[in-house]
């Protein structure tokens, strides 16, 4: 059916229209609450690395069309402006479904009560309405020759569309690379990664946690070294007491670690290995004499990796210790670098997983994490999204440079971290772009490295109680635990981070 100019307008008229409701809406949405707007764009994955100047981009260009689509002379090409904007706004939304890692905040209003995909037929309902009224008054608007192109004009439309797409794609590409490579230290945040499930008063807060497996954490005590409490997935708790095989022994420093179907007694500064099975718990010393440490963690039933000072530097270094006859240490004194003092510098966090059998170190004054084989070999060295790559501290030496101190309040970047199979948890203690300060004085943040891909995943708060933050933490295949003063704090995972430890769930991660 062929349409009469008149009609041809009206439809114009009415889609220039509604395009004008559409942006000046957006728009408002957007400026009434900048700030906000900004923050979630920061934070989408698609855009983090741009978001504090497209931000500004996009509302200016919104007004800007609505603008210029209220004037006869420049209506149409105003309408062909907003079918480019519309178009890549489609785009964002089919990149953010299909090959986003995680979906964040939808626009505000009304908007806000659609989900993704209704948002996507909505934004493509526009981009057909908007290029319909151009098909139909192109003719109408540039009839004169000269106006006229060899490409008919629908394929115009689409180059235009796909154009407008193709930017979009590039910045998405562009975002990707900088947020892994270029480090902006821009957080993302999905939707809701974890969920509060259950509070439990432990009474005391010189609990820590000794380790987890076969569907239960465990947790020492600090004031009874030989006392540990198990929880499982239903918040059952069971107190477990731990036999020695010899009556006397003088611990100093005890620390028990458990990974099913082991468990162990370290103690660095005697120094002592002991280790049994969690079906008797009845621990038995290694007698081959072990290392001095101040760190450890257990690579299998007889193995365990250090952190201790160098006798020849004085500095921190690691190794792995083989109780098996004969005794073994593997130094790897190449792992840690010295930027300061070689011991200050270098503190951090020991794990080991056994999931993918590495050794890893997160350094707590510096953007940096040591992943190492089960031998000591260096795999490589990755960075934490934030920007603090030399550590902030300035030691004094006292007592003839015999001792040694923090002369200054230092920068904790790291305060504490957790690994989980191919995961990396770190609770980060500096503030990123876009984060509200009120939400860091309430929370603490951790973020999700995958240690196969050597990349940045996302990120997610644990609240706290009252004014109390939580100390330590620790995640499971199902679970995320946290420490907070009396009080061990219970977070079921979400559907994001399952999909991530897929391949973690229905394995013992522990078996050697």
């Amino acid at each position: 059916m062929k349409l009469s100019l008149k009609t041809k307008a009206n439809i114009l008229d009415a889609t220039c229209l509604l395009y004008i409701f559409l942006l000046v809406y957006a728009a408002m949405n957007k400026g009434l609450d900048f700030e906000k707007f900004k923050v979630e764009l920061g934070q989408s994955p698609l855009l983090s690395a741009f978001a504090s100047w497209i931000s500004w981009v996009v509302l200016l260009i919104e007004f800007a069309i609505t603008i210029f689509l209220l004037f006869p002379k420049t209506r149409f090409r105003a309408l062909y402006a907003g079918f480019c904007l519309m178009s890549m706004f489609t785009a964002y939304i089919f990149i953010m479904l299909n090959f986003s890692s995680f979906l964040p905040c939808s626009c505000g209003g009304i908007l806000e009560k659609m989900s993704w995909q209704q948002h996507l037929v909505f934004n493509i309902f526009f981009v057909v309405l908007g290029a319909w009224a151009l098909w139909l008054n192109h003719t109408a608007n540039f009839s004169s020759a000269k106006n006229h192109t060899k490409l008919p004009y629908s394929i115009g439309l689409l180059l235009s569309a796909l154009l407008s797409s193709g930017i979009v794609v590039f910045l998405f590409v562009s975002s990707e690379e900088i947020m892994q490579h270029k480090n902006p230290f821009i957080r993302r945040y999905p939707h809701h990664p974890v969920t509060l499930i259950d509070t439990i008063d432990l009474k005391y807060n010189s609990y820590y946690f000794a380790g987890e497996g076969e569907g239960k954490i465990y947790l020492g005590n600090s004031t009874a070294p030989l006392s540990l409490l198990s929880v499982d997935t239903k918040q059952k708790q069971q107190k477990i007491r731990i036999s020695l095989d010899r009556k006397l022994f003088s611990f100093r420093v005890p620390r028990i670690a458990v990974a099913p179907p082991y468990f162990y007694i370290l103690d660095g500064s005697v120094p002592a290995i002991f280790s049994g099975n969690t079906h008797n718990w009845i621990a038995r010393l290694h007698e081959s004499k072990a290392p001095y440490f101040n760190l450890a963690a257990p690579i299998d039933s007889s193995s365990i990796v250090f952190r201790g000072i160098s006798k020849t530097t004085g500095y921190n270094t690691l190794g792995v210790f083989k109780a098996k006859e004969p005794s073994k240490t593997l130094m790897a004194p190449q792992l840690l670098q010295k930027q300061i003092d070689g011991v200050f510098d270098t503190d951090g966090m020991l794990h080991y997983s056994a999931e993918i059998k590495k050794i890893v170190y997160l350094y707590a004054y510096r953007n940096q994490f040591i992943v190492a084989d089960s031998k000591g070999s260096l795999n490589y060295r990755g960075n934490t999204i934030d920007t603090i790559s030399r550590a902030q501290i300035k030691v004094a030496y006292l007592k003839e440079k015999t001792e040694r101190t923090m002369a200054i309040p230092t920068l904790n970047v790291n305060k504490s971290s957790s690994v989980c199979g191919h995961l990396l948890f770190v609770n980060s203690n500096v503030p990123g772009r876009f984060e509200q300060k009120q939400v860091w004085k309430q929370a603490s943040v951790i973020d999700v490295y995958d240690l196969n891909e050597k990349s940045y995943l996302f990120s997610f708060h644990i609240y706290g109680i009252g004014n109390k933050k939580f100390r330590s933490f620790q995640v499971t295949p199902t679970h995320v635990y946290a420490l907070i003063d009396t009080k061990l704090v219970v977070y079921k995972l979400g559907e994001k981070l399952k999909s991530e430890m897929k391949h973690v769930l229905g394995k013992n991660p522990h078996t050697p």
